[in-house]
């Protein structure tokens, strides 16, 4: 690894605030507790840590991929704090996937992998929309009302 230009650093970030923001989009619209803003945030946050990891490439005894299982482990709290249990139902799932997801459009933009962001991003749209419509179609063929 090498340390960020200033530009690339600029790049990266603005990247992954583009990611979470399309993540973020998807759960505003279903008026969801972690939208646009934490989504984006998460994002951010974890393209800066992995560009600070750059920081201390080379150096002895220092493994800078441990920022990364330190973001996944992090992210988790944040995860946490959406999942709800209400009347022997739990809702935020989805929720707080896309949040761990948009961690980890924040590490691949660091890591300047640009066309990975943009396919990840795609799918995990793609997930939320196909599949939650998918879920909503289940529950209700079930009888049963379903908040994902």
């Amino acid at each position: 690894m090498e340390t960020l230009s200033y530009t690339e650093f600029i790049v990266a970030i603005v990247v992954a605030m583009i990611a979470g923001v399309s993540i973020g989009i998807e759960r505003q619209m279903k008026n969801k507790n972690a939208g646009l803003k934490t989504n984006a945030l998460v994002a951010v946050g974890a393209a800066i840590f992995v560009s600070i990891s750059y920081h201390f490439s080379g150096l002895n005894n220092v493994d800078e991929s441990r920022i990364l299982s330190q973001i996944i482990i992090g992210v988790g709290f944040l995860g946490a704090g959406v999942i709800i249990k209400k009347n022997g139902k739990v809702t935020g799932l989805a929720t707080a996937a896309s949040i761990w997801c948009s961690a980890g459009l924040g590490c691949l933009a660091a890591m300047q992998m640009y066309k990975e962001i943009l396919a990840a991003t795609l799918l995990i749209i793609g997930i939320n929309l196909i599949f939650g419509a998918l879920n909503r179609y289940i529950y209700k063929k079930n009888g049963n009302k379903h908040d994902e």
